[in-house]
């Protein structure tokens, strides 16, 4: 087992936990913002916008105190654009529409299983093995994601299918981000990427909101702003950069296990904050996704723990 006798270690592992803690609030707050009256693409281009500003001022600080070579950056730039569109631009508005159709607790079990498809693109793409413990993963994961569904498919009917089919969409999304981007964040660095990344990707979204949709016809209610706020500042901006600096301390694997938090404490809020039903159903299927995904970890960690 891992000892927590390092400072490094221990504030590795308070920031993967409050880092995936803060993720986890994401979907609560899109939630609340959309019961003021917006939507998925307003609720995304006002994300957007409010933290643009933020990761901007990041870049600043890095030109400044930690610059990196200018060809690093100029070799890389084309994929740093496609990863930030693949990864927080595309992933980000099929997350967002999934979220108009279905459970904060659905859309976040849904969206859990991309490490599942990560593995799976990686055996497709750089021919990494299958194994018999990545298969039964897979099983075990999808089995608890299928119950979870049924038993929402029955009480909402057919817009379960449309919202489950939009998040596993951004989930396959982001494990295409998270597979092709870990070439570029070793070149450059995780504050890097992230920030370049997240620059993009707001541009995008930016660029997308004014050319297909009518700026002055957006209204806003103070409520709204205030969930907008908070969902751009600390379910975006600060647990993006605690998830980066926790896997730099702990590395990717450790964070992963604790990120299997994740889908818990968002149930928890949605029950508590959301009043959404939860049945024996979704508690065995957050077992089953929990444990599918949480298996797939150890696999990746075992020599190290």
């Amino acid at each position: 087992m891992m000892q927590l006798q390092s400072p490094q270690l221990l504030v590795g592992f308070l920031l993967a936990i409050f880092g995936t803690a803060l993720f986890s609030l994401k979907s609560i707050f899109i939630k609340l913002a959309y019961a003021q009256g917006l939507n998925t693409d307003s609720v995304l281009m006002l994300r957007m916008a409010i933290s643009l500003p933020i990761y901007l001022g990041i870049i600043i600080w890095l030109i400044r105190y930690k610059p990196i070579h200018r060809n690093e950056l100029k070799n890389r730039f084309v994929s740093i654009l496609v990863l930030g569109f693949m990864g927080y631009f595309l992933s980000s508005w099929l997350d967002l529409k999934g979220l108009e159709y279905i459970t904060a607790q659905l859309e976040r079990l849904t969206l859990f299983t991309y490490p599942i498809i990560t593995a799976i693109l990686g055996a497709i793409f750089f021919k990494t093995p299958l194994t018999r413990k990545v298969i039964f993963s897979l099983i075990i994961t999808y089995t608890g994601l299928w119950v979870v569904f049924i038993e929402e498919l029955d009480v909402f009917g057919n817009e379960t299918i449309w919202g489950t089919l939009f998040v596993f969409l951004a989930a396959l999304s982001f494990s295409i981000y998270v597979l092709f981007g870990k070439q570029v964040i070793t070149a450059i660095g995780s504050l890097w990427f992230t920030s370049l990344a997240m620059t993009a990707s707001s541009l995008f979204v930016l660029a997308y909101y004014f050319t297909f949709f009518d700026f002055s016809a957006l209204t806003t209610t103070e409520e709204a702003w205030l969930w907008l706020f908070l969902l751009a500042v600390f379910s975006t901006v600060i647990p993006s950069f605690m998830i980066a600096e926790a896997i730099r301390r702990i590395g990717p694997a450790q964070t992963g296990i604790i990120g299997t938090l994740g889908p818990i404490m968002t149930i928890f809020l949605a029950i508590w904050i959301l009043h959404e039903p939860f049945t024996v159903y979704h508690a065995i299927g957050m077992i089953l996704v929990t444990l599918g995904v949480t298996l797939l970890t150890f696999k990746k960690t075992k020599s190290k723990t």
